[in-house]
């Protein structure tokens, strides 16, 4: 007796508990990719007499992502994003070698979903996706996560308005400068953060679809060009930001006495299906960043010029494509705007915060966006002082499941070569190869780049993914090999990859 007496107290107290609770459904999905690659992405092959790089030509990797919601009504939802990897298998540090027992599960996303009772005003407030409104070929100005607010309001069917607020870095600066001298006032998180606001009216009607989009900025002082050395997840600030190349003779930039310098950026996608299955889409951007203080920069070596860290550029892209039964032909293309050869009045390439051109999958971010170690991952993620012209043949299947994508792009550079005499190396170009915005491109050089992706669905949840990839390299020695340069000595190579990743997916 005494026994029963105990379980239905504790199933009264049981029952108790769960009435005063309110019922939260939890919704999982997430993503596995396991994945191995062969290739050399290096557009160099060696300086003088010696390799460039020194990376392996095979690498086996992956990488998990797992999404949690805690959903309590269709007003009020909250999203955790955790990510383990990128392990890349044997490496000790990512949790790849023998053992296992890797410290790098990360939290990707983590924010709330709410809307305001009695409105349709809907809230987005933690860690995030966000990205600025694009088409034809994603976006060059910002598609990463940040911490951020978003406010969207749907007027009806046809027109929307969204409101963000979003803050990329704050309270990372240590008082020194990358070098770990000494800079600014010496204060710890001071003057170092950096705050953006847009507003974006997405337009639908029938056949056309736009979203005009402004965003301002501001960044402190003490966060210009990520000079105290903080690394970002997304983006690469100190090489999309500001008016100067990382490749630059002699730079030293100076201090400034403002505050706080303006940024600026303004887009146009528009998306036309009015003549189905007939597909047009192009987009227009243009962005400012406000000089930060000037810089020192030797032109042929020996004559100190001061430099403007100011960057504005603009960036034209389009695509059109006509869906087949048996696959999707088009031709895509893009104009950015480049640098004319004159430090003093800034730089003319498009700044940018994290971008993800994805016309390509080699040098753009065309396919899942991933790979295993420095050879195989995305080259360019915006198309600062390029242009450039493409063709597809987008999901051509023959057999049932089984898709192909081919492209063929020709990268062209708008950079004027006068730059060059600016540049502390003949290989100043790829000093932002693996920083996004590409390698340097003059008006003098090109690349020409190969893509076929193979995607073959083996059940509903898994897909097994071939992608090769083929750059000619078309850099011109002759522009680049100035008596007034170091690394004269240097040789060029193509860059290739095979690499062939399993995602599953749910």
């Amino acid at each position: 007796m005494k026994k029963i007496l105990t379980l239905m107290l504790a199933a009264g107290m049981l029952l108790g508990a769960a009435s005063g609770a309110k019922a939260i459904d939890f919704k999982a999905s997430g993503e596995w990719l396991v994945g191995f690659g062969l290739g050399d992405g290096s557009l160099i092959k060696d300086v003088d007499n010696k390799k460039r790089h020194h990376e392996d030509t095979f690498n086996a990797g992956q990488r998990v992502r797992l999404q949690l919601d805690a959903v309590a009504s269709e007003s009020l939802s909250g999203t955790v994003f955790f990510e383990i990897g990128d392990q890349m298998w044997g490496n000790a540090e990512s949790g790849g070698a023998m053992g296992a027992d890797g410290k790098v599960v990360k939290v990707k996303n983590a924010y709330i979903d709410w809307m305001v009772p009695n409105t349709d005003l809907k809230l987005r407030m933690g860690l995030q996706a966000v990205a600025m409104p694009n088409v034809a070929g994603g976006s060059a100005i910002m598609d990463g996560d940040a911490a951020a607010l978003v406010a969207s309001y749907q007027f009806n069917d046809n027109v929307g308005l969204t409101a963000l607020w979003m803050r990329p870095l704050n309270d990372n600066y240590t008082g020194t400068n990358a070098d770990n001298e000494p800079y600014g006032n010496g204060y710890n998180n001071y003057l170092d953060n950096m705050d953006l606001f847009a507003l974006m009216l997405p337009l639908k009607f029938d056949g056309v679809e736009l979203t005009p989009w402004a965003m301002y900025g501001m960044q402190g002082k003490n966060a210009r060009f990520n000079e105290g050395g903080v690394d970002t997840a997304d983006g690469a600030l100190g090489a999309t930001l500001p008016g100067f190349h990382l490749g630059m003779n002699g730079l030293a930039l100076d201090k400034t006495s403002k505050a706080y310098g303006s940024m600026f950026w303004a887009g146009l996608p528009v998306a036309i299906t009015a003549f189905d299955p007939l597909n047009i889409e192009f987009d227009i951007n243009y962005g400012y960043v406000e000089a930060m203080g000037r810089y020192d920069v030797l032109k042929r070596g020996t004559d100190l010029v001061r430099g403007n860290s100011k960057r504005e550029g603009w960036l034209v892209k389009a695509l059109v494509e006509y869906k087949m039964d048996w696959g999707t032909p088009g031709i895509f293309g893009w104009y950015a705007s480049g640098d004319d050869g004159n430090v003093k009045n800034g730089s003319e390439r498009l700044p940018s915060i994290a971008g993800a051109g994805n016309f390509t999958s080699f040098m753009g971010d065309g396919n899942l966006a991933w790979g295993t170690g420095y050879n195989f991952y995305d080259n360019n993620l915006t198309y600062a002082g390029t242009w450039g012209v493409g063709l597809q043949i987008a999901d051509v299947s023959f057999v049932e499941d089984l898709k192909h994508t081919f492209r063929v792009a020709y990268w062209g550079g708008t950079n004027s070569p006068s730059m060059v005499k600016y540049m502390g190396s003949a290989v100043a170009w790829d000093d932002t190869t693996a920083a996004q915005d590409g390698p340097y491109l003059t008006t003098n050089d090109g690349l020409l780049e190969f893509n076929l992706v193979n995607s073959w669905q083996i059940y509903e949840n898994l897909e097994a993914n071939l992608e090769l990839g083929y750059i000619i390299n078309m850099m011109d020695k002759d522009t680049w090999d100035k008596s007034y340069v170091s690394d004269r000595n240097w040789s060029k190579q193509d860059a290739w990859k095979a690499q062939l990743i399993f995602a599953y997916s749910f």
